[in-house]
């Protein structure tokens, strides 16, 4: 019986997973969060006799440690931060103290025996890419922003903490990824919203950078499989979607696929953060998969009939 710590469990992208790990009975799931960006909505304790849930700040020592020391666990998905790209342009130094978190989570983790530790870092620590599809290995990171910053030393982290003491890790660079919990600062909820509101959308410059779209059972199938398997070890892998569209081609299906009639409206270009092209080299994430990927149809069709009754729309 595995005892699993996901920090960061009310977030979008860490609930789905938790929710994902606790479908094996086994597992014994501990979620942590301070609800700064999370949602206490997202966490699914109720569902699940085998996941406990503990607000707590793992940016803080002495709170995550008292989660650490009553309770021996053998893995830890470290997916807690702050997210979002205007909430981390607005908020660096709160950014760079998620720091704290990830030397906390690795000096604890090192020190009561945990197997292995399993990061979200992000595609934001590629920059600007010189390459496409961007591969774990040969792609530079070269982001200058607060966020990927804090990601990329994160990574540094457990390197040197497996370097020096023989602590397991893997690391995922999620790109973007979405689904029906997702909060509406990310683009697909926030122009779903607005298309079915008829509304018009809102696209900074002239849309055509371009984006891939991972729906979230995907990310957490991929992720859950790795675990599972014992698969990259002391590696990276890209947890994404290879299937490359522009924001102006996302913002045209939107409006398809409700019926709306949302006009697209265009905004002066992002100073920075809007990076102008994203598109993964996902092989070794297909490695692990069982079946194909969502279509993007597919999946943004399961985001708008979640959203609609939020909404009382009922086109």
């Amino acid at each position: 019986m595995p005892n699993i710590l996901v920090t960061g469990g009310a977030g979008f992208i860490a609930s789905s997973l938790a929710e994902r790990l606790a479908e094996e009975p086994s597992n014994q799931i501990v979620i942590v969060d301070n609800f700064v960006t999370g949602n206490e909505q997202n966490i699914p304790h109720s569902h699940h006799e085998n996941i406990r849930f503990v607000k707590c700040d793992v940016n803080d020592l002495s709170d995550i440690s008292a989660i650490f020391f009553s309770t021996n666990f053998d893995y830890v998905f470290h997916y807690a931060a702050l997210v979002g790209v205007q909430r981390t342009l607005k908020n660096p130094v709160r950014v760079m103290n998620d720091l704290d978190g990830i030397r906390n989570i690795l000096s604890l983790s090192k020190n009561t025996g945990v197997k292995r530790i399993f990061y979200s870092s992000s595609s934001e620590v590629y920059g600007e890419p010189f390459e496409s599809p961007q591969n774990e290995r040969t792609t530079p990171l070269n982001s200058r922003l607060p966020y990927a910053i804090v990601k990329n030393a994160g990574e540094a982290w457990l390197r040197a903490y497996h370097q020096e003491y023989g602590l397991p890790y893997t690391i995922f660079r999620f790109f973007n990824t979405y689904g029906p919990k997702q909060s509406s600062d990310f683009v697909i909820s926030k122009f779903i919203k607005k298309a079915l509101r008829n509304e018009d959308i809102t696209i900074y410059g002239d849309g055509l950078q371009t984006r891939t779209f991972c729906y979230i059972k995907d990310n957490t199938n991929a992720c859950a499989q790795i675990f599972q398997e014992g698969a990259y070890i002391n590696d990276v892998v890209n947890i994404g979607s290879d299937n490359e569209i522009t924001i102006l081609e996302l913002a045209n299906i939107i409006i398809r696929l409700t019926n709306s009639s949302s006009k697209i409206v265009h905004l002066p270009p992002l100073e920075e953060g809007d990076m102008t092209r994203r598109k993964p080299d996902i092989a070794k994430m297909k490695g692990v998969l069982k079946e194909e990927l969502t279509s993007l149809e597919k999946g943004l069709l399961s985001v708008v009939e979640c959203i609609k009754p939020t909404l009382n729309v009922r086109n």
